[in-house]
């Protein structure tokens, strides 16, 4: 146990000096190895076999999917959609950014193509509208990780794939609480705003016309927003698996961004296919290394001794959620979200079967607590990036973020560990899980 804490503790200095988040786990995993008398040649098969099983298929396929989505040009149609439907209320714009970065997660699983495709088209505009510059970075950084709670969500891939879980029933599992913070967001936007002077509202329009605009943009954006049911849908009706499902999501997106919504090109597709190919080859390297630190901590029983210090704290269940929450936050805050999805079922899953906890249950857990983490200094990768779009420093933003965040997302935190039926009621309804 000292050895892996020694290992941990190297592995975050370097993340923090800035080394690729690869390099650091690798170098991490094999220091632990070395140390512990595991012969790593022994481990790297390990490390191979289950990088390259046919499950983790779905995890690129998701990717490309969801770049051929953002790329083919349905951020504006998603948002004039949205605008048509609450836009024309104060702080309605603010409603239009988190229902967006919602449905664009369904689209892309991804909390940075979110910000990326969102963020840049909303920020801006909303600032263009009244909105404090803080206010609109903070709100798309804490919309973003909604993407991790809506799916398909692609760090509830890789948790599912490492912990041996049903993909299908960890995808249900955060939808709950995933519309619930949604909802969540968009109150405590207009609430934010209510007396804000500066905010602009378009002039309400009457009942035939509003219900018109809702009519075309609804129209314009049925391609995007088809895609979640078809994928959904081809998983939970028993048609494909999810591997299966994300190749069907493949050969839809491209006809709709080539010939349907016109917004990429051949050039384009290309572009699209070697980014896709470079962040799934990043994904891969860490989960690689991770993979051979899991086999290792394994070999060396490291779940079972953190397993019986936490429960020399105490046996009660709820007190050891608690302690857990917090070791996810932390992680949250120093890795990104796949990372900490597979450091979460490496470490934390063994504890929670042996607590008696239900695992799809920590699986949505798992999701809240790395949303909040991964906006949460010191690292906060969404924070920062949101921070990148809009160019103002964190004293201007951090702020309003801390005000989503303690009045959000952490309540939702604890709701979703204290209250497992949140996250329980649609396997079991429609999986009979």
């Amino acid at each position: 146990m000292t050895l892996f804490l020694i290992a941990m503790a190297i592995v975050v200095v370097l993340i923090l000096m800035e080394i690729p988040v690869a390099f650091a786990f690798g170098i991490g995993a094999v220091l632990f190895a070395y140390t512990t008398g595991n012969n790593i040649s022994f481990l790297i098969p390990h490390g191979f076999k289950t990088a390259s099983g046919f499950a983790l298929l779905a995890l690129p396929l998701f990717i490309f999917a969801g770049l051929l989505m953002a790329e083919g040009g349905i951020s504006e149609r998603l948002l004039n959609f949205v605008n048509a439907i609450v836009g024309r209320v104060k702080g309605g714009l603010g409603a239009v950014t988190v229902l967006t970065c919602a449905l664009f997660g369904a689209i892309s699983g991804s909390s940075s193509a979110a910000i990326a495709a969102v963020g840049q088209i909303m920020i801006p505009r909303m600032i263009r509208e009244g909105y404090p510059e803080g206010h609109a970075t903070a709100l798309v950084a804490c919309s973003s990780v909604l993407a991790l709670l809506i799916p398909p969500s692609i760090p509830m891939i890789v948790f599912s794939i490492t912990g041996g879980l049903s993909v299908g029933a960890a995808f249900l599992s955060t939808i709950i609480p995933g519309i619930l913070l949604t909802v969540l967001y968009c109150a405590l936007n207009i609430w934010f705003v209510r007396d804000n002077p500066n905010i602009k509202l378009e002039p309400a329009l009457p009942l035939g016309q509003s219900v018109k605009n809702i009519a075309k943009t609804g129209y314009s954006a049925s391609f995007a927003l088809l895609m979640p049911v078809i994928i959904l849908g081809a998983i939970y009706s028993g048609i494909a698996t999810p591997t299966e499902a994300a190749a069907i999501a493949v050969i839809y997106a491209i006809p709709v961004g080539l010939f349907i919504y016109k917004g990429m090109s051949l050039r384009s597709l290309g572009s699209v296919t070697v980014r896709a190919v470079t962040m799934t080859g990043s994904i891969m390297a860490v989960l690689f290394f991770l993979f051979i630190m899991s086999r290792a901590m394994i070999l060396e029983q490291v779940p079972k001794e953190l397993a019986e210090a936490l429960l020399s704290f105490s046996d009660n269940k709820y007190v050891l959620l608690f302690m857990i929450n917090i070791l996810l936050l932390l992680i949250g805050m120093i890795v990104d979200d796949i990372s900490g999805s597979v450091l979460a079922a490496i470490i934390f899953l063994p504890i929670i079967t042996q607590l008696g906890i239900d695992p799809i249950h920590f699986a949505a857990v798992v999701g809240v607590n790395l949303g909040l983490g991964n906006v949460s200094p010191p690292c906060a990768p969404m924070l920062y990036m949101a921070g990148g779009v809009s160019k103002l420093s964190l004293d201007r933003y951090i702020g309003p973020t801390l005000k989503f965040l303690c009045l959000g997302h952490l309540p939702m935190v604890f709701l979703v560990t204290f209250v497992p039926d949140l996250s329980l009621f649609l396997p079991r309804l429609l999986m009979g899980y």
